[in-house]
């Protein structure tokens, strides 16, 4: 992890992702969650204040630890029954198949270096009946602002640390074996086109 990441990227990734445009999407799938929980890419935790009592577990895995003080304020006021965090890759998760009721992806896919393998362990990992809940930016439906997300990727991997414009979202989810059963593109108001497509919604096996 470098200084870049945890002391200027992380903060400012904190700020941004809990503007209202951000916040009500991942308030939105997060709220859903019950029984056991797994969350990949939890980053700083924000989506922690939206969990209920009706989730039995929560597993927190991230193979970054950002902003430690503030996420463990999150955890302890996190209100689902139990918390625990797991060191690991999405790509390898450290979980036997069928573990999970619940997934839960935020603003991760964009990030997760081999997002593919993830979702295919995603589903792995996951129970049967599971499902995957879901909040990402990703490739434009527009070809003009899907051009511009592929011109400017490079300088957004390296400011974003790892982060891509365009990752085709939906695609992926699909050929990773999940059927949609809800997707919300309401484009991020306030927010330039080619980081504004938004991806929100359910996926099961």
């Amino acid at each position: 992890m470098s200084l870049y990441s945890q002391y200027i990227f992380a903060p400012l990734m904190d700020r941004l992702l809990s503007s209202k445009e951000f916040e009500w999407r991942r308030r939105k799938v997060v709220a859903r969650a019950a029984g056991k929980v797994l969350e990949i890419g939890f980053g700083t935790g924000l989506n922690l204040p939206y969990y209920s009592s009706a989730v039995t577990s929560l597993t927190l895995l991230d193979p970054e630890h950002l902003l430690p003080a503030t996420v463990q304020k999150r955890m302890d006021a996190c209100r689902a029954r139990q918390v625990v965090r797991a060191d690991g890759s999405a790509e390898r998760l450290p979980f036997y198949d069928a573990t999970f009721d619940v997934v839960v992806s935020t603003f991760s896919l964009c990030t997760i270096p081999d997002a593919e393998k993830a979702l295919s362990e995603v589903r792995r990992v996951l129970h049967p009946r599971g499902t995957l809940l879901f909040a990402e930016h990703g490739r434009a439906a527009e070809r003009s602002v899907a051009r511009w997300q592929d011109r400017l990727n490079g300088l957004q991997r390296f400011w974003g640390c790892g982060c891509n414009l365009n990752r085709p979202i939906e695609q992926w989810i699909e050929a990773a074996g999940f059927a949609i059963q809800e997707l919300d593109r309401t484009p991020c108001l306030g927010a330039p086109q080619i980081v504004g497509s938004m991806y929100v919604g359910v996926a099961t096996r």
